[in-house]
């Protein structure tokens, strides 16, 4: 059985990781931990716009290894703050994995949820979502572009 599941795009957001704001934890038998602060950045989408929060940081642990260049795959766990254009915060939680291959693909998929107050952007509270998120480099800055949709 082939089945068709339907999505929309709720937000494309940009969330701005410095290098240098990487925090190194290190290796144990459980893998390698690195905490990667996040910095600010935005989002935008057809029902809200804003910016990402300075603030929240991306638990990203490496399995499989007990340093950076032995894991074979990473789970990510990032908790930061939006503040749409009209001055509300939502908090968001994203969660997700990246295998390893050999093609060294830098897409990961996720999870994300929201925590957003009454009114007009509850809606976020509801449903389920998902996410693909992939790194990059912008005027010098290390950052994740993610896109957020909502399974209809």
């Amino acid at each position: 059985m082939n089945v068709q599941l339907n999505a929309e795009l709720v937000m494309e957001l940009r969330a701005d990781c410095p290098e240098e704001d990487r925090l190194v934890v290190g290796g144990n038998d459980w893998g390698y931990l690195k905490v990667i602060q996040i910095k600010g950045g935005y989002f935008k989408g057809e029902k809200l716009k804003g910016q990402v929060i300075s603030g929240g940081a991306d638990w990203n642990l490496g399995v499989g290894g007990n340093h950076e260049d032995t894991v074979c795959s990473r789970r990510v766990f990032a908790k930061y703050l939006l503040q749409t254009d009209d001055g509300v915060y939502i908090a968001i939680e994203n969660l997700g994995n990246k295998y390893a291959d050999n093609e060294k693909n830098t897409e990961i998929q996720t999870s994300p949820s929201f925590f957003a107050p009454r009114g007009k952007y509850e809606w976020l509270n509801y449903g389920v979502y998902v996410a693909s998120l992939s790194g990059s480099t912008r005027e010098g800055v290390r950052g994740v572009d993610i896109k957020i949709y909502k399974m209809l």
